[in-house]
Formats: structure tokens, C-alpha cells, sequence
């Protein structure tokens, strides 16, 4: 009877909003595949301005209500993984992917320590390269080579309740269509724990067909990193920008969101600006996007804090 209660006296709320014409839309903090509850902050470890620490870095998620986290790492932080591990299980956020070494190494083997130790279940994100095959011959020894590289990490993965996302970073191995063909000759050897993670700022290339790519990539879509995207961005020195910064974000937002697909949506820092100011502007701009994606106008266009349009005029 609360709720009902509760129910009834926002009914009037919603009325007013309806009839003075201002859309009731889904909001970044609410429900949805873009609700806060299922970002995860993506490249804000060696990608920061104020070289944060674990504790920090946790605190500042906490504060922003971010309760996901995809790791990466370089070496000055193999010392700080248990102390990374930690913080994260004191400010109540989930690792939910670690950017992973692309062969079964020592430190692989070492993170893979971390993990089981902590009783941790993640993605682990693993990149390729590679220039782009010419036969069919050279397609299968590729593939092939790939998956005699991934089997043993999906592997050792697999034993701790861990899975392997391949991670577009461009080349032969960024093309979707080519991970698809190392997961499915995974499968015949019952390699089962293997799917992708999408980068839309290692997708510049693939804006044209992104809706045709994202229909045979969302049986295998375990995370999508959102980007503010412009067309040719990459060689126009905007790679990387803030959610909403770009002409072509509100049409890949509603393509994602309209494909049905559910999983953990990645916003970054990946520059070298605060990482707090970064995250809090892919903030601003989905807040502003979402409204756009039903058709409404989203009221002015937010303000970066940590991005400046190298087109625009200099300020005297």
C-alpha cells in the first residue's frame, strides 16, 4: 500500500510534465543500459592527470556513483594489485574486466593469482594486431595462430569462472567479422568462455556499417565502450572525446540501445586529463544524449571540462 501510495502522489508530477510539453524520459541515473548502475569506467589507471592511487581512484568512483571498473595497468602497478583489489571491495565496486596480456605469461599468470585469490570473476580484455589477409589460405593460418595464442588464456580463465573478451584496437584482429571467426574455431575445440568487447573509439573505420557489425557482433557482446564520435575523427585529432562532443553520438547511442543488447557499457578517460573531470563530461553528455535518442531536444549542450574543439576559436 506504500508504494501505491507513493505512486499516486508523483502522478500529478508526471502529469504537469507531460502538459507543459517537457518529455519524461529515461535518465542516465535510472533504469536502462545506459543507467549508471551498468557503466564501468574504462582507461582511468595509467590514463590520469592526478596519477591516482587505488584508494583514490575508488573513492572518486564511489563519489560519482560508478560502481563498475575495467582495469588496466602498467607495470608501476603490478605492486598495487591486491591493494587495487581491495579498495575496490571496501568502496563496493565491481571489477568488471582487466586488460589482460595476449600471451599466458608470467604476469598473466600472476593476475590470474590476483583474481583467484580475491575470488574474482571478470572479463579479461586481450587485444591483436596485424595486417589485413590477402587468400583464404592466410585468413586460416591467422585464425589459426590466434587461437593456439587465446586457447590456453580461455583456458586458465575458464577454471577460475573468468571469460576472454577480444578487443578491437585495429588492424586484421580489430575487425569484428575476424574475432567472430576465432570465437566460433575456438568452439571446436569446446573453448566456450570467449566472447568481444567493442571500442567505438577503435571503431572510426566502422561507423558506415556499424548497424550491419553490431547485428553479427551481439550473440558474441560481452562489454561496449562508448566515445564521442565524429566521422574520420582519428585523423582529425578527435579520437577521443566526450560522450556528446560528437554528430554522430546520438545515432550510435540509439542503434546500441534499439538492438536489444544488455551487457556493461564502458565510458573512458584513455587521454591525459583528470580522470575525474573526463568521466564526469561522458557524464554530462549521456545525460544530455538520452533524451535525443526518443526524439526530444536535450536543452543545451554541456560544456566539457576536460576537452577543448581544436577547431574552435582561441579566446583572447
Amino acid at each position: 500500500m506504500k508504494i501505491i501510495r507513493r505512486r499516486l502522489r508523483l502522478l500529478p508530477v508526471f502529469t504537469a510534465l507531460l502538459c507543459c510539453g517537457i518529455p519524461v524520459t529515461r535518465a542516465a541515473s535510472g533504469p536502462g543500459l545506459f543507467a549508471r548502475s551498468n557503466l564501468v569506467a574504462w582507461c582511468i589507471v595509467p590514463f590520469d592527470a592526478q596519477k591516482r592511487g587505488p584508494e583514490a581512484r575508488a573513492v572518486m568512483l564511489e563519489k560519482m556513483h560508478i560502481t563498475r571498473l575495467a582495469y588496466d595497468y602498467r607495470a608501476e602497478h603490478i605492486p598495487t594489485f591486491d591493494a587495487e583489489m581491495n579498495a575496490l571491495k571496501k568502496h563496493h565496486i565491481e571489477l568488471t574486466a582487466w586488460w589482460f596480456p595476449g600471451v599466458l605469461n608470467d604476469e598473466a599468470k600472476g593476475i590470474l593469482d590476483v583474481l583467484k585469490r580475491h575470488k574474482l570473476r571478470t572479463q579479461l580484455w586481450i587485444t591483436g594486431g596485424g595486417e589485413f589477409t590477402k587468400t583464404a589460405e592466410e585468413q586460416r593460418v591467422r585464425v589459426e595462430a590466434e587461437v593456439t595464442r587465446l586457447k590456453p588464456i580461455a583456458q586458465e580463465a575458464a577454471k577460475i569462472g573468468c571469460t576472454v573478451a577480444l578487443y578491437n584496437h585495429g588492424g586484421w584482429f580489430g575487425e569484428p567479422q575476424n574475432q567472430i571467426e576465432i570465437i566460433e574455431r575456438l568452439k571446436k575445440d569446446r573453448v566456450l568462455n570467449v566472447g568481444i568487447v567493442y571500442n567505438l573509439h577503435h571503431g572510426h573505420d566502422h561507423v558506415e556499417r556499424f548497424g550491419a557489425l553490431l547485428r553479427q557482433m551481439k550473440p558474441y557482446l560481452l562489454a561496449f565502450n562508448l566515445n564521442g564520435m565524429t566521422r574520420s575523427g582519428d585523423k582529425v585529432g578527435k579520437k577521443i572525446l566526450p560522450l556528446g562532443q560528437g554528430d554522430l553520438d546520438a545515432g550510435l547511442l540509439r542503434a546500441l540501445r534499439d538492438s536489444g543488447w544488455s551487457g556493461p557499457v564502458g565510458i573512458l578517460n584513455h587521454t591525459d586529463e583528470d580522470a575525474d573531470a573526463r568521466l564526469r563530461d561522458n557524464l554530462d553528455g549521456l545525460e544530455w544524449l538520452i533524451p535525443q535518442l526518443d526524439g526530444h531536444a536535450g536543452g543545451p549542450k554541456p560544456t566539457p571540462r576536460s576537452w577543448r574543439d581544436p577547431a574552435a576559436p582561441v579566446k583572447p
